[in-house]
């Protein structure tokens, strides 16, 4: 891979044989991956460093890109984790006071092949009728190389459907986030062990700022090693790849539903939920990504314009309360669907403590419609302490 300090020829190259010509941005060379698109207005810096990302082209929908730069504070995580990058028109400086540098330096340094001058709403429309589909962006002598031998390297690569690559950006070494850090005065309220299969570093510290100590472990984390943190409650983050691979991780869940130990998920941990309740998946034609997707709170009637990034979803009965398939967790109702396709966005458990949604309510970037889950699970996790306290004064 080569770095450019000046805009070579770039193609990007689907998967079905299309092709859009443009300019490099970033570092030259080549990359490969699933080519998505995003429909967020802004949030580039979070999209970027977002884990759910791994292994994915971003198409950004918004035309012009970079122009506020980059900062340190902004990342979500250590490092930027999309596969490639493609944009319309690529900011020439950032003018922001809090830029630190810019976007297509930062690209370069962390050795992200992007392609700029390309007309992203064609691409955008391609994928809504095709589906999200693999695809490669070649700059440089990687562009020259002849179209068939471009679409024959893109259509070569492994499939998103099937990969398992939660492991891969979870952390490897647990660390705790405390309330303190982040204006909580006084002990913490609740202890929380939450399964980074890809987490945002804005995830924990939502949690910390409502008095939660946040111990983030392993994607690899076993039941007994959650346990061993006594917990009141365990979260499950958000993260790339099919749920069908998390085999490891819907059997730890079912651990914690049977021991019914307080349970929220979010995204990925949307998933691993419905898998626990024996529920299928499926990957979604073109997924869901941006700041501004819809989505109606059942027990409510309320609309949030919601974060969301994923391309898989569960596959439940909506309409009420059912059995879930897994008998002996009881009752489920779906408690949120998206107001663009019906989507599964949020499953409500009626006989164990435990709920999840599809979306981000972390909200990096995006609106803050959806902060509420945080107290909601609060709630779960002070109800369901308050029950086990009666029982022991009952026994």
């Amino acid at each position: 891979m080569s770095v450019n300090t000046t805009p070579e020829p770039a193609v990007l190259v689907l998967e079905d044989g299309r092709i859009f010509r443009g300019q490099s941005y970033g570092a030259g060379g080549t990359t490969l991956g699933e080519a998505v698109f995003t429909t967020g207005m802004t949030g580039y810096q979070e999209t970027l460093t977002d884990p759910s990302y791994a292994r994915q082209l971003i198409v950004q929908t918004a035309p012009h890109i970079g122009n506020t730069g980059i900062n340190v504070q902004d990342n979500e995580s250590d490092r930027i984790w999309a596969g490639g990058y493609v944009v319309r028109d690529a900011a020439r400086r950032p003018s922001n006071w809090r830029s630190e540098g810019t976007l297509d330096e930062e690209l370069v340094r962390q050795g992200i092949v992007g392609i700029q001058g390309v007309d992203t709403r064609a691409i955008t429309r391609h994928l809504r009728e095709r589906g999200a589909m693999k695809a490669g962006i070649f700059s440089g002598d990687d562009a020259v190389a002849p179209d068939a031998e471009l679409v024959a390297r893109v259509a070569a690569q492994e499939s998103m459907e099937g990969s398992q690559l939660a492991e891969e950006v979870s952390v490897k070494t647990a660390y705790t986030v405390e309330p303190a850090d982040y204006g909580w005065q006084g002990e913490p309220r609740f202890t929380i062990a939450a399964i980074d299969l890809g987490i945002k570093s804005t995830t924990p510290e939502r949690l910390a700022e409502r008095g939660l100590r946040v111990h983030v472990v392993p994607a690899t984390s076993t039941f007994e090693d959650l346990t061993a943190l006594e917990p009141d409650g365990v979260f499950i983050s958000n993260g790339p790849g099919d749920p069908a691979t998390a085999t490891a991780q819907v059997a730890t869940l079912r651990r914690v539903l049977e021991a019914r130990i307080p349970y929220f998920g979010i995204c990925f941990g949307n998933q691993i939920l419905g898998r626990a309740l024996g529920f299928g998946t499926y990957k979604l034609r073109y997924g869901h990504r941006g700041i501004n997707q819809p989505v109606m709170d059942l027990s409510t009637g309320k609309v949030e314009i919601t974060s969301q990034n994923h391309g898989f979803a569960v596959d439940a009965p909506r309409g009420g309360a059912f059995q879930a398939p897994e008998q002996k967790f009881g009752r489920v109702e779906v408690s949120h669907v998206s107001l663009n396709d019906d989507v599964v966005e949020g499953l409500h458990c009626l006989d164990v403590p435990a709920f999840s949604v599809q979306y981000h309510p972390e909200a990096a970037a995006g609106p803050h419609d959806s902060a509420y889950l945080f107290d909601r699970f609060f709630d779960m996790m002070a109800a369901h302490g308050d029950q086990s306290t009666n029982s022991k004064e009952e026994n």
